[in-house]
């Protein structure tokens, strides 16, 4: 059993020195593989570490100053580092962040008291709405403000050169064979990668790069594509080469899509209780790929950047999984494929027609929805939307105790799972949902929302 630390002063003391398990659940081929847990640092990511290392070397050279504030471009992980450090250091932070991120993410940010500014995911380098541009705008506005700039701060690889690096050099008992990893500003396989050329050069550096991100083509053939695709992972992958990066480490690159690395995280939780994020499903499924292609055995570490707790409503929402097509069913041929959230299987929220009013705005608020279809014993015998709650009670709010039976639209039209699909729009109209029968028994529900993810996904 191993030793328990001794106490620490300060929660930042725990930064670091995380620890390394043997994936056991995965088709290694000849290799062993192992785990750096890094979602074990105080902020739950690998970006405490950057963290740490960019605020210390900016109070060293005065750039930061006592009282002034911190200004990051963050894909969510740098901005919760700086935001845990920066608060307890008593600056203020003020975070720009793509609007793709996680709520959990954005969440945190705030309850750690950050300003975070939104801005759009859908935009390249250079627009003025991209998040980098925009945090450079808020250092030139802001009196005493400092930017991290975690792309082209030295002190970033810097935080692996003589941390992580070191660690999984003494970990793996002076015996690695590769170290895999992504790129979100390059820091990572940048400092890693020099302290193994220097100390270990027998260790070979790969790259795991979303779908759709230019860097695994520029580091197996040195060519950088003209068009950027979009990928869900958060974290990894870039539009352009990060300024800090050295991707002449990299040996090799493997591009990973979203589904395999949703698919890899999911099994990880459920074979091995690792909760890792969406990052580390693109860095394992391509250390699983650099092993299994080995003929001979190697000793193989790469990271669990940070924990899945940070995306419980998207990788491991399977119904967010399931809008976004990674997860299907047999399909049935006819309407019942456009039902996001099936009544069989128990996905439906919905209510009573006895229950009050508040119970029904209280479901709505918990789930996020708009309408709830009332059913009696079973069958649906109306629908209760905002509007209709908002219509009863406004003039008396005691009527939020009334029975959803006064308020609820009991005048239904139904549609049979066997209708075409183009006979939905009309039924969209006033802001209806379709109703899906089949004789007396309720399916679900078919919105808009539902059509558009049946569409894409056929699409694509």
């Amino acid at each position: 059993m191993p030793e328990a630390s001794a106490p620490v002063s300060s929660i930042l003391d725990l930064i670091g020195n995380t620890p390394l398990v043997e994936a056991a659940c995965f088709d290694t081929g000849p290799c062993r593989l192992f785990l750096k847990l890094e979602s074990q640092n105080p902020g739950g990511s690998i970006k405490d570490r950057v963290a740490r290392s960019m605020i210390r070397a900016a109070e060293e050279s005065g750039d930061l100053r006592p009282g002034g504030t911190i200004v990051e471009a963050t894909a969510g992980n740098t901005g919760l580092g700086l935001a845990l450090i920066g608060v307890l250091g008593g600056y203020r932070c003020i975070l720009v962040v793509p609007d793709k991120m996680s709520q959990e993410k954005i969440f945190h940010l705030k309850a750690l008291g950050a300003d975070v500014r939104l801005t759009r995911s859908d935009v390249n380098k250079g627009h003025p709405d991209y998040y980098q541009e925009v945090a450079a705008r808020l250092v030139r506005e802001i009196p005493g403000a400092w930017w991290a700039n975690q792309f082209g701060n030295p002190a970033n690889p810097m935080a692996h050169e003589t941390g992580t690096g070191p660690e999984i050099l003494e970990q793996m008992g002076g015996d690695v064979d590769a170290v895999v990893c992504g790129v979100g500003s390059g820091g990572t396989i940048t400092g890693i990668g020099r302290f193994m050329a220097e100390n270990s050069p027998k260790t070979e550096m790969v790259l795991a790069d979303p779908e759709g991100s230019i860097l695994a083509g520029y580091v197996n053939d040195g060519t950088v594509a003209n068009e950027v695709g979009s990928w869900l992972v958060e974290g990894i992958g870039e539009d352009f080469i990060p300024p800090v990066s050295d991707l002449g480490l990299a040996r090799m690159a493997y591009t990973i899509p979203d589904a395999e690395a949703f698919a890899t995280i999911r099994t990880l939780l459920l074979k091995d209780g690792i909760f890792a994020g969406t990052s580390s499903g693109t860095l394992i499924a391509a250390a699983l790929r650099y092993c299994r292609e080995q003929t001979e055995p190697k000793r193989v570490v790469t990271l669990v950047c940070d924990s899945g707790a940070k995306y419980l409503s998207k990788a491991y929402n399977d119904y967010w999984m399931a809008d976004h097509g990674f997860l299907s069913a047999e399909p049935a041929g006819d309407l019942r494929d456009l039902i996001g959230r099936k009544h069989s299987e128990r996905a439906v929220v919905t209510v009573e027609p006895g229950e009050s009013l508040m119970a029904a705005f209280g479901r709505m608020k918990l789930h996020d929805v708009s309408q709830l279809p009332v059913l009696d014993d079973g069958r649906i015998v109306g629908l209760i939307d905002e509007s209709d709650i908002l219509l009863s009670v406004l003039d008396d709010p005691g009527r939020f105790e009334t029975p959803v039976h006064d308020s609820m639209t009991a005048n239904l039209e139904t549609i049979d799972p066997g209708r075409p699909i183009d006979t939905l729009p009309h039924l969209f109209d006033g802001d209806k949902v379709a109703i899906v029968m089949e004789g007396e028994r309720f399916l679900g529900l078919i919105t808009r929302i539902d059509m558009l993810n049946y569409l894409r996904q056929r699409a694509a």
